[in-house]
């Protein structure tokens, strides 16, 4: 019925609309079957064995034992890790794992970069795949890591070509520094900007200051050295005889010293710059031209060694650190600061392959799945492309070690494709957002990483906030996100992770995504659908609830049953006859 614009309709439950296989606002348009799709355990908490039990009590197939804080994982007893697997077998539930966030380029934020650390974090991620494999011996569970944890990524605002700075690394102290980049320079010239050419400067920079100092070295002893004679000079034989010492000689000896403070700080400086230069040298006729040089000033320096502090000695430091001055000058720079994320990404790398080939040498075809995750956009390696680079040059890694232990190369190649994929979080993904990025840009980034996906994470968001809600609550594009990583995100488990759900709500996510994804109620994988109850028992968001008054609830919404007896309804009346007495309640 309608009068002028307002149009009442379908105001009883169960009302044709309700009855649509798409209805209801919170539907994202993706049919996925509730066998698909789990929920992790409480991250706060090393109670997995608690926790999963409570999820399989639900009916829940799929759980992930998430215990990201690396002390938490740590306090899982192994016990309880045997137990879960004991559950899984009992009753049907595949169970996967979200290991520890641990960077596993080795980097930190006060010490840079070590190996020691790098080894560290290897080591801590194997242990948490031997962990998984207690969880399920045969093989095939998926262990999720974050690609990087505090390393910041290169993302550009929408429009731009260039973010507004550059992380680099000093490959030598392993130190890392922000390179800003502007827009353009004012300078003739200098107009373009790009990240190699402000990486460059940044070493010409460098070199050119040690260099420089190397000069300086040799120019300060330049008028020192020039006074020198045999004659001038009392040798220590002579003082210990007790020859008298003249002011000329005392002048002389006192610039010797001089210059030899000089010298060998510039020496040292010298060696340290033909180090770098040969270690990151930018051509293989660069490290000739060294080679070279090192031949022709071998025996000078041999003579340097054996008579320090000598007038000899003085003067050929002196020749020597000239012509390495010369040498070095001629040398293209050395690349000694290198973009942040090109090394991290070899030390990532290096990383995951050592974990995965590791867990393939001691568990064959039961290895567990490293499954790589993207971190929240703008992190380092959260983009599809990024994440595609680490997976495949870790599976490229694998296949070396595999041939070098033994494997044929298709074997191993096989063995990389089955033990490296990747774990998708669309509201990671999302997160680009922030960023300027539309929908059609975040399921870009999807379609580069899809073939390589084996593992998904449900969140929704609405870009900016690193938050946690069920599927259809924010704005993530889900259904085109699913629908280009194919037939592997139709199959692959579906792992909610809805934090802030519950820590505002206080209540368990699984049926509002099962509403989302319009799950099929029963297991034929047919109509009707968990979407379609929202208009049939109002559900979270089904558009009814103590919003409404009462009294318009009551009458409008729920049947005859709310009516008054005279209406035949069940309600007490009035008092006294239809026709009389109090109005009807």
């Amino acid at each position: 019925m309608g009068k002028g614009d307002y149009t009442v309709s379908d105001i009883y439950q169960g009302g044709y609309s309700s009855l649509k296989p798409s209805y209801g606002d919170v539907f994202t348009g993706y049919h996925a079957s509730a066998g698909k799709m789990g929920l992790t355990t409480d991250p706060r908490t090393a109670n997995v064995l608690q926790a999963a039990s409570q999820h399989i009590a639900t009916g829940i197939k799929n759980i992930e034992i998430s215990a990201i804080q690396p002390d938490v994982f740590e306090s899982i007893p192994k016990q309880h890790l045997k137990e879960i697997n004991r559950l899984s077998k009992l009753t049907g539930v595949d169970i996967s794992v979200h290991a520890p966030i641990i960077e596993p380029s080795g980097l930190t934020e006060r010490q840079g970069f070590t190996e020691s650390n790098r080894v560290s974090a290897e080591r801590q991620m194997f242990s948490a795949v031997e962990k998984s494999h207690e969880i399920n011996p045969e093989g095939n569970i998926p262990v999720t890591f974050h690609s990087s944890v505090i390393l910041p990524g290169q993302i550009t605002e929408k429009g731009k070509e260039l973010p507004e700075q550059v992380y680099a690394i000093n490959q030598e102290t392993k130190q890392i520094s922000p390179i800003p980049l502007k827009e353009e320079r004012k300078f003739p010239g200098e107009e373009e900007v790009s990240i190699p050419k402000e990486l460059q400067k940044a070493n010409e920079d460098s070199w050119l200051q040690g260099i420089q100092h190397l000069s300086y070295s040799t120019r300060q002893v330049e008028g020192l050295i020039e006074h020198f004679s045999a004659d001038a000079f009392v040798t220590e034989a002579e003082e210990k005889q007790g020859r008298p010492i003249t002011k000329e000689q005392e002048i002389a000896k006192h610039q010797m010293k001089q210059a030899d403070a000089f010298l060998k700080e510039g020496y040292r400086g010298f060696k340290d710059l033909f180090e770098k230069a040969y270690t990151y040298a930018a051509s293989d006729q660069d490290k000739e031209t060294l080679l070279e040089l090192k031949k022709e000033i071998t025996k000078d320096v041999e003579t340097i060694d054996k008579n320090k502090g000598s007038v000899q000695s003085i003067k050929l430091t002196k020749d020597v650190i000239e012509k390495g001055i010369e040498t070095l000058t001629s040398l293209t720079t050395p690349k000694i600061y290198t973009e942040l994320n090109d090394f991290a990404k070899d030390k990532t790398v290096q990383t995951f392959a050592n974990v995965a080939f590791d867990s393939y040498k001691k568990y064959k075809d039961k290895s567990p799945i490293i499954s790589i995750e993207n971190p929240p956009a703008g992190g380092a390696f959260s983009t599809g492309e990024e994440l595609k680079e680490v997976v495949e040059e870790a599976r490229e890694k694998f296949v070396e070690k595999g041939i070098e232990g033994g494997m044929s190369k298709k074997e191993a190649q096989s063995a990389a494709e089955k033990t490296l994929g990747v774990t998708w979080d669309v509201g990671h993904i999302n997160m680009l957002r922030k960023y300027g990025r539309e929908a059609k840009d975040i399921v870009k980034e999807t379609e580069a990483v899809a073939p390589l996906v084996k593992h998904i994470h449900l969140s929704d968001n609405f870009g900016f906030e690193h938050t946690e809600l069920p599927m259809g609550m924010g704005n993530v594009p889900v259904k085109d996100i699913l629908e280009k990583i194919g037939k592997e995100g139709f199959d692959a488990k579906k792992i909610i992770e809805a934090g802030n759900w519950w820590q505002h709500f206080k209540t368990p996510p699984f049926k509002e995504t099962l509403q989302a994804f319009g799950s099929p109620i029963y297991s034929m994988d047919m109509a009707p659908y968990w979407n379609q109850t929202l208009g049939l028992e109002q559900g979270y968001i089904g558009g009814y609830g103590t919003m409404l008054p009462q009294g318009n609830y009551e009458m409008m919404g729920a049947g005859f049953s709310q009516l008054p007896n005279e209406l035949g309804g069940q309600r007490p009346g009035a008092e006294g006859n239809r026709m009389s007495g109090k109005p009807m309640e």
